[in-house]
């Protein structure tokens, strides 16, 4: 009988400086993810209630969009989440964990983030390869926890999402067609200066783009987007302004019962530290939030409209 791949074995921690609640409820929303955590692209909820849930996610490792799906049980009481992959991408051959929030009194918390895995052939560079790599985004999602709750504001109240939709009247695939052709952008869209997109595997693009703002000026970003034709395209920002920490969006086309339509979401977590250097002494986050979800919201209905084939930018 010959035996299976070497089960291997991994563990990061971080002390926060949180209770463990808002700690647990970033980690259990996986919505959130790509605006917080650097290493998610994109996350999907298959299925699920309020202990267990089906998820999918794409999300860099070592450089590259890998993609995929894992079962996870929610345990709010014990602060605890887990998760086992289904389908796991190679040269991964089975991967699982949990996240663990101990609290330690005095306002702190210890994450702890665990890994179960193996690798195909049990190959020693791919075993490298995915240590190399859970090294590294278990880090950057600790790290990113941390960012986020020792603010001194509510996740809720610097992570939020908000969606604009647009009925269509031509193809929804048209305008799917439109908003994936983003290199024809600056011939398309008056608030885009110019734009670079490559195709680094087949269904994943980087993009990156310059903006023109109301006062004259461009700003570069750079993303990473995940294109699954003709239903969605979605996106996470990798260089984000300084009033943000993070931001990821999701474009989506379809039917409904009043015919075709696409919208546009975005979630983004808030730099509170920035609020007064890029807005003014004055303000607060709630004049942040408005002002990112007008600046955002704007330039997307502004690309809907045009993918719709309107003069005008869609309300």
């Amino acid at each position: 009988m010959t035996a299976g791949p070497r089960p291997l074995h991994a563990e990061h921690t971080r002390v926060v400086h949180a209770p463990p609640g808002p700690l647990y409820d970033l980690v259990a929303d996986v919505t959130l993810w790509p605006a917080v955590f650097g290493p998610t692209v994109h996350a999907r909820r298959l299925e699920g209630g309020p202990d267990s849930e089906r998820i999918r996610l794409w999300a860099t490792v070592n450089g590259r969009v890998s993609d995929w799906v894992s079962r996870r049980t929610l345990d709010p009481g014990r602060f605890t989440v887990g998760f086992e992959q289904e389908v796991s991408s190679a040269p991964v051959a089975s991967m699982g964990g949990e996240w663990l929030f101990r609290e330690l009194g005095g306002g702190r918390t210890e994450v702890v983030l665990r890994h179960h895995f193996t690798v195909v052939d049990d190959d020693p560079a791919a075993v490298s390869w995915v240590q190399e790599a859970l090294d590294r985004n278990s880090a950057a999602e600790l790290g990113a926890l941390a960012r986020v709750v020792e603010t001194g504001h509510p996740p809720r109240e610097i992570v939020f999402s908000f969606t604009d939709t647009l009925a269509l009247t031509g193809p929804a695939e048209s305008a799917y067609e439109f908003v994936a052709r983003a290199d024809l952008w600056p011939e398309r869209l008056p608030h885009v200066a110019g734009v670079t997109l490559t195709e680094t595997a087949p269904g994943v693009q980087d993009l990156r783009m310059e903006t023109a703002t109301a006062d004259g000026s461009t700003h570069t970003t750079h993303s990473v987007r995940v294109c699954r034709r003709p239903e969605w395209i979605a996106y996470k920002q990798l260089r984000t302004p300084e009033l943000l920490l993070g931001h990821s969006g999701l474009w989506t086309f379809g039917e409904g019962p009043d015919g075709p339509f696409a919208t546009a979401s975005h979630t983004v977590a808030l730099n509170p530290e920035a609020v007064s250097r890029v807005l003014g002494a004055d303000r607060t986050t709630a004049d942040a939030r408005r002002h990112v979800r007008e600046l955002l919201g704007r330039n997307s209905r502004t690309t809907l409209a045009h993918a719709a084939g309107q003069e005008a930018p869609a309300r």
